[in-house]
């Protein structure tokens, strides 16, 4: 070191320096702080060639003595937090600045691991666990109204669905884990029920289960227990008596507890996205909210047609019998496309993190970087400034990060691995906001005079939120995919913390939801559930049509006659014979084929696991065996096999309607007690039947569509 040129330096001009590498390198400065009069000289009094001598430096032994000992109150604070924050952020810019061949590099082991990561994801899920696919939202509404899907429930689909899960997420793919999560929940909850008879025996309380398990899902995703309440009883849950509203809080309340015991965010708190705004909003400012509602209309109806567009094309065309191939080309056009840009580089959940931060005067984000201009302010308030260099740097490069997201997220939600739409949707929302959020600043800090502010925002006063309008585009753009409105807005106070700016989240959540179905009627999960031909019926729509049950049941006139058993006349072989030759989930019971008088209703798969156990356990049971479903053996002559009761298996009580039961009220009891049949008698005479797939198509042969048009799998 020159000792000459440490002397020829101002201290005022050290005192000013705010750049991390001049922190950073303050221990090797050669500084003396113990002077006698504990008064820095100025730059005036140190001449050139002169060397100042107030008890400080005196020469080059005393210089090079001073520098082998540390040096008191420099390069140490008491806040360990701010020390290290500078240090990672003089490192991050280091990092950065390396060659074109470290970039290179990191560029390519970033795309690796991706790929290696969704490889992974996309495998274990096809060969293992095809249903750990996708949210699982859709499938468990589906299940909630009361139709079955094998194994979407069970312990392969949880264990592989939990472990994929964190690998899609780990690869950078546009989604997010919050609609798993749901799935996740509802099968542990199904899982469990199975420990209990009086759950795994009873389809109706296994459905209240499931309710509260997915309330404790959102909980855990979001943090937010009375959202996930909320969200369980206006999204998914096809029934929610009151019994289930406070069995779903408290386990979205026992899960709340156990993630804030965990700590997962490190922040000790429960919160998500925790923000802390200085400056309550305006009245004013309800008419941008109200824009962003707008945009979160469009996004939301345009999201849906174009993803469902190319779900149905991977469904019909060659491209859905290769998804591992779709799943790395779509990773790898995502991790070529995000690596450039350092908002599409990071985790989405960082960047909506980022896009709500109230910019601070230690914020060195490229969001912040403001011009300062103002000499005084209110303790934790800063005022409008202009937007520097970083700031319209930031606003290009958040241009192009919504484009990538709005275009990527279409392809990505439906790929064949664990994908959310809750954290991709509001990340869009989110930019949205932030680029609408610094213009409205900046137009107020440059026309603070305009009729529209000179009531309310003066000169150097803090007047609008980049932040807010940040969080105000996320919940918008949520409610125009989903078209949430009650949870949503209690979600999103719940996971940032924002109470006093419910109202604001309101307005953007309706108007993007009014938008959303002028364009649209169905959210993303009713057109999933569309798309896959599950037998759902929306119980947010009225049936209004004065129709008949006979009019829908089957048979119809010139159709086959119903298939039906008789109570104690038929054998074995003939009941395997019906069983072999219709593909019917279950038959009616009758007293004889001449009277029709109604019994009950059995089974299909409780009849072939019955006759399976008689033979290999029951001796004597053969072919030709009379089963019977009455309380009594029926007479048989001598010298025949032995018969085989299967009343234990027989629904006694099956619903049953009239023929002139008025459709309105039998779509309402499908919706409310999520019936999959219904059985139609006439003064105690066997009709026919009416199953849940009978009335979507009368529903749409009553809305002018081809009822032969609804699929079903």
């Amino acid at each position: 070191m020159d000792h000459r040129g440490f002397h020829q330096g101002s201290f005022n001009s050290f005192q000013s320096s705010s750049s991390d590498e001049d922190l950073m390198d303050i221990p090797g400065t050669a500084m003396d702080f113990s002077m006698r009069d504990d008064v820095p000289p100025l730059d005036g009094e140190i001449e050139e060639n002169r060397s100042y001598s107030g008890g400080g430096i005196g020469s080059s032994n005393r210089m090079m003595d001073f520098l082998e000992e540390p040096i008191p109150g420099v390069g140490t604070y008491d806040d360990f937090n701010t020390i290290d924050w500078v240090r990672e952020k003089s490192r991050d810019r280091d990092r950065h600045r390396e060659g074109a061949f470290a970039y290179i590099v990191n560029y390519f082991m970033y795309v690796l691991w991706a790929l290696l990561f969704a490889f992974l994801a996309v495998s274990l899920v096809k060969v293992f666990a095809p249903y750990a696919c996708g949210s699982g939202i859709p499938e468990i509404k589906t299940i909630l109204s009361g139709f079955i899907i094998r194994g979407y429930l069970g312990k392969w689909t949880l264990m592989i669905k939990t472990i994929t899960l964190v690998l899609a997420v780990s690869s950078g793919l546009s989604l997010g884990k919050e609609g798993p999560l749901v799935h996740v929940a509802c099968c542990c909850g199904n899982i469990l029920c199975h420990c209990f008879n009086k759950y795994r025996k009873n389809e109706a309380k296994r459905r209240e289960v499931l309710s509260a398990a997915a309330a404790a899902g959102v909980s855990v995703a979001f943090g937010a227990p009375i959202g996930g309440v909320l969200f369980s009883l206006e999204e998914v849950s096809y029934y929610f008596p009151l019994k289930t509203l406070w069995r779903s809080f408290f386990a979205a309340l026992v899960a709340a507890f156990t993630l804030r015991s965990i700590n997962p965010f490190g922040n000790s708190r429960l919160v998500l996205f925790y923000v802390e705004f200085h400056t309550p909003w305006h009245l004013f400012e309800l008419v941008p909210f109200i824009l962003l509602g707008i945009f979160g209309g469009l996004w939301g109806a345009l999201f849906i047609r174009t993803n469902i567009a190319w779900c149905r094309k991977r469904k019909t065309t060659q491209l859905g019998k290769y998804p591992v191939v779709e799943v790395l080309v779509v990773t790898a056009i995502t991790a070529i496309l995000a690596f450039p840009n350092e908002y599409t580089r990071v985790s989405t959940s960082e960047l909506i993190s980022e896009l709500f931060n109230d910019c601070g005067l230690l914020d060195s984000s490229k969001l912040c970087d403001y011009e300062n201009r103002f000499n005084t302010s209110k303790a934790g308030e800063l005022p409008d400034r202009p937007a520097g260099v970083g700031v319209y740097s930031a606003m290009w490069q958040l241009a192009l990060t919504l484009i990538l997201k709005i275009v990527i997220t279409i392809f990505t939600f439906g790929m064949k691995i664990p994908s959310g739409l809750f954290i991709p949707s509001m990340a869009v929302g989110a930019i949205a906001g932030r680029l609408l959020g610094v213009g409205m600043e900046q137009l107020a800090y440059y026309h603070h005079d305009w009729a529209i502010f000179n009531s309310w925002c003066s000169q150097g006063a803090d007047c609008i939120t980049p932040g807010l309008y940040a969080m105000v585009g996320a919940a918008a753009c949520l409610g125009g995919v989903t078209r949430m409105t009650v949870s949503l807005v209690v979600i999103m106070f719940e996971l940032t913390g924002g109470l006093e700016y419910i109202v604001p989240l309101m307005a953007a959540a309706m108007t993007s939801k009014w938008v959303a179905d002028a364009l649209g009627r169905e959210g993303i999960y009713d057109a999933h559930i569309r798309l896959n031909g599950y037998p759902f019926l929306e119980a947010k729509e009225e049936f209004a049509h004065k129709t008949l049950a006979m009019d829908v049941m089957k048979p119809r006139r010139n159709d086959p006659l119903l298939t039906v058993l008789t109570q104690d006349s038929m054998t074995v072989e003939d009941v395997e014979t019906i069983i072999s030759e219709t593909t019917y989930s279950g038959f009616p019971v009758v007293v004889s084929r001449e009277s029709q008088r109604l019994v009950g209703f059995v089974l299909r798969r409780d009849l072939i696991i019955s006759i399976e156990n008689a033979r290999k356990k029951q001796d004597g049971v053969v072919s030709t065996s009379i089963i019977y479903f009455t309380e009594h053996s029926p007479p048989v002559p001598p010298y025949t096999p032995p018969t085989l009761k299967l009343r234990n298996i027989l629904d006694l009580s099956p619903f049953t309607v009239t023929d002139l039961t008025p459709m309105e009220i039998v779509v309402d009891i499908f919706r409310k007690l999520g019936l999959r049949q219904c059985l139609v008698t006439h003064n105690g005479r066997l009709l026919g039947i009416i199953t849940k797939k009978d009335v979507l198509k009368h529903i749409a042969q009553m809305a002018n569509q081809d009822p032969d048009s609804i699929l079903f799998n």
